[in-house]
């Protein structure tokens, strides 16, 4: 299988094609140890040395089952996922061979299947103990913060401190839904991101074996993927790494005392429903003083957040801090707990008056450390970026002077239908009207994307391909109504007709725009559950789950929703495509493309089962087909000039 490169705003193959990749992210519960390290579980992470991840996405004896139903559907590509905690939980440069081996299996096995695969080293809110994923336990003990406190400090949420597993199900009263992102706020993760990235500059006193904070934590996050690029060089079909899934800010760039309640000149955001919490009443919670603060929450009738009462953190005066640690930031003057110096305001904004930049100080370096680790080991492998991905779409995009051959991986999510967990765009418009209120979503959901598509501008002189590396739909809308129907004997498409909808408006918008993209997700352990999902803090996103089996001579079996994923595209391009789309309605797939005469190679289009049962009719002047076989209608254009393409199911 070739590998592919980069030609402006495309991928392109060897034979000079463009290239459109569509996949998935594999999978949701590789965040967490195998097999029953799922938030769906109970734990106080005791253990976190002691954990596994071989298992994760799934167990070698599966992988043929799983890459297969994934060639079937039509992807062509693999997110997959692994964990700095997967590679080196044992401790700082202790590596968990078995399970490299294990991943580099996973990966070539991918590679059989016709899946391009990058890699990405996954993270949430920064890790495990801090109420997501990612980074080993050790990191907190390494800075001189101790986890088993966070809960009794208001330092964290954390699923497993705050679900009720004898009650199960929704609890909305104490771990509500997608409530797992106010981490980002909170003073374990916040505390994490800033020494992460900003060590040298904020907490310059902070050394460890010798090394600033900054340096120390990084060189061991790259060595984790430096040893996982290591096991998959000679794998053509891998195509590089992610830098970072969704990289915190911390507290750069924050103001000390500053609480956003709500939208500013200076910062136009929308506030998060929730607690507002200032730098410094995150630093002060975290060394035991108890603080006081708004809390907001939606208005539906004047469409504003605002403050609804005020709530007490860290009434009992927890430390976080291990016994004979002092916080780094106190010790340089940002803050004094005592009170009795008055708090830095531009600590986290300025060194002296140079005014810090999230992306230009500390994003820039960190891309450009991360794409020399993997080209050491491999020089033609793309690097897939990120940046904190709120600051997407207030126009904080990509650095100047980003490493050669950067894809924007940026993800996106429509947050309603993702926090609210229902999709019903009729009601946006007359619901007699409802191609008009389709039409609305879709060019909603097209809006958005090419805001983020415009990212790739900056990455090159002629811009970058853009690979949306994460959106969906939650498959448990509406309280799960689909799984009731599912559990009541509904076996025909109607129980998901909602997600087929969503994503396939989704799809649309991409197609307008000849976006790459890899959903999310497919978790090979998920369930109905209300309590497990993915197996991660009661998300439920996954395209696939057993509980929607069907028998095992059945290709289909578990997916959930195909009709709205599993649809037809080009996935090569013999010239430069014009336009491309398709009907799920009429199954009528049209691509108009300028084909170019000098590309010998076919044009590629996948023509699912699920929407082409017996084939496909083939209207195509200009063009001659090659073949017509196994999902895949292969045209060769006759000459140069604007081709169009017109398939329809018989």
């Amino acid at each position: 299988m070739d590998g592919l490169d980069i030609k402006g705003r495309w991928f392109v193959d060897p034979q000079g094609r463009r290239v459109i990749l569509r996949g998935v992210n594999l999978g949701g519960d590789c965040k967490v140890p195998y097999p029953d390290g799922g938030t769906n579980h109970s734990s106080d992470f005791r253990d976190h040395r002691d954990v596994s991840f071989i298992g994760r996405p799934f167990p070698l004896g599966e992988a043929r089952e799983h890459f297969g139903r994934l060639k079937h559907w039509g992807f062509n590509c693999l997110r997959l996922l692994t964990t700095w905690e997967a590679v080196e939980h044992k401790g700082p440069g202790i590596l968990d061979t078995a399970y490299l081996d294990y991943f580099a299996e996973i990966s070539r096995l991918a590679g059989e299947f016709g899946l391009y695969v990058f890699i990405d080293f996954h993270q949430d809110v920064w890790s495990r103990m801090s109420g997501g994923d990612g980074a080993p336990g050790w990191t907190f003990e390494a800075v001189g913060l101790d986890f088993t406190k966070f809960h009794a400090a208001d330092a964290t949420h954390v699923m497993q401190c705050k679900y009720d597993y004898a009650r199960g199900g929704r609890q909305e009263d104490r771990y509500p839904q997608m409530s797992w992102a106010s981490n980002s706020h909170l003073p374990a993760t916040a505390i994490m991101w800033t020494l992460f990235f900003a060590g040298r500059d904020m907490a310059p006193g902070l050394t460890i074996e010798g090394r600033n904070v900054q340096d120390y934590l990084q060189a061991h996050y790259a060595g984790a993927m430096r040893a996982v690029a290591e096991r998959v060089k000679d794998q053509k079909h891998v195509l590089g790494f992610d830098t970072l899934n969704e990289p915190g800010a911390g507290y750069i760039g924050q103001k000390l005392t500053y609480r956003h309640v709500a939208p500013t000149a200076e910062n136009p955001e929308r506030p998060r429903p929730g607690i507002a919490l200032s730098p410094l009443d995150g630093l002060l919670i975290a060394r035991g003083v108890a603080r006081t603060v708004p809390f907001l929450a939606w208005d539906s009738e004047t469409r504003t957040m605002h403050q609804t009462k005020e709530v007490t953190l860290n009434p009992n005066g927890v430390s976080i801090w291990r016994d004979g640690r002092e916080c780094p930031f106190e010790q340089v003057g940002a803050y004094d707990a005592t009170r009795q110096n008055p708090p830095n305001e531009t600590f986290f904004t300025h060194r002296g008056v140079h005014e810090l930049q999230l992306e230009r100080d500390y994003m820039r370096p960190f891309f450009a450390h991360i794409a020399d680790t993997v080209r050491t080991v491999k020089p033609s492998w793309m690097i897939f970026a990120e940046v904190e991905p709120h600051r997407v779409f207030t126009g904080h995009g990509f650095p100047p002077d980003m490493p050669p051959r950067t894809v924007n991986a940026s993800h996106w999510y429509d947050l309603a239908t993702l926090g609210g967990k229902k999709f019903n765009p009729r009601e946006l418009r007359d619901a007699r009207d409802v191609g008009a209120a389709e039409k609305a979503v879709a060019d909603r959901f097209t809006s958005q994307l090419a805001n983020i598509a415009k990212a790739a501008d900056a990455l090159g002189a002629d811009g970058a391909p853009t690979l949306i590396g994460e959106f969906g739909t939650p498959f448990d809308l509406d309280e799960g109504a689909a799984y009731a129907e599912w559990a009541a004997g509904d076996r025909s498409t109607a129980p998901w007709a909602k997600h087929v909808l969503a994503q396939s408006l989704m799809y649309d918008a991409m197609d307008r725009l000849f976006l790459s993209s890899t959903q999310w997700n497919y978790t090979a352990s998920n369930r109905n559950d209300a309590s497990a999902g993915d197996n991660w803090n009661q998300e439920d996103l996954s395209i696939y789950s057993r509980d929607q089996s069907t028998g095992d001579n059945d290709v289909n079996s578990g997916g959930r929703a195909i009709d709205g994923f599993s649809r037809p595209y080009a996935r090569r391009i013999q010239g430069e495509p014009k336009r491309m789309a398709f009907d799920r309605v009429q199954k009528i797939f049209l691509l108009v493309f300028d084909a170019d005469p000098s590309i010998s190679a076919a044009t590629e289009i996948v023509t699912p089962l699920a929407h082409f049962p017996h084939g496909a009719r083939i209207h195509a002047p200009g063009c001659h087909v090659v073949s017509q076989a196994n999902g895949i209608v292969l045209l060769a254009a006759d000459g140069s000039g604007e081709r169009t393409v017109i398939l329809s199911a018989k």
